[in-house]
């Protein structure tokens, strides 16, 4: 075990965690039954990630990072002042978007800090860039 490997984990845990609780802030008010489809699939994505990573950061005896309180904070009020019965599903498509790009970015930089981590801890990482990548994707036709 190393600092890195330590550190990248608790970064890829809070961004899990944090992209879980963004997913819940706009699925129930999604209306286009695919969209919310999509948005489930990622979810169970993410949360079989998060326990991923809180396996690993068990076996290190480290606790884990919760997303900045603030960061959730701004992200929910953002979602409940910009979703409208009218605009929800294309709305919620491009907050979602915007949140994958924030995260692969914040992961592809954390991989650059970090670059001693496990090359287990590493593939952990570059499977939630994917499942990111694929999300951002999915949602394109409902922007």
């Amino acid at each position: 075990m190393n600092d890195d490997t330590i550190k990248l984990l608790r970064e890829c845990n809070a961004g899990v965690k944090m992209g879980i609780s963004s997913l819940d802030d706009v699925m129930d008010r999604v209306k286009d039954q695919s969209l919310k489809n999509l948005l489930e699939q990622s979810k169970d994505t993410h949360s079989r990630l998060g326990d991923d990573t809180h396996r690993l950061l068990e076996r290190y005896r480290d606790n884990g990072k919760e997303p900045a309180a603030m960061a959730k904070l701004m992200a929910r009020a953002k979602t409940m002042m910009k979703m409208d019965d009218k605009n929800c599903d294309r709305v919620a498509a491009e907050m979602v978007t915007d949140g994958c790009h924030m995260g692969i970015k914040s992961l592809y930089r954390y991989l650059h800090q970090y670059p001693a981590a496990t090359q287990e801890v590493k593939k952990l990482t570059g499977d939630i860039i994917e499942a990111e990548e694929k999300l951002e994707k999915g949602l394109r036709e409902y922007l």
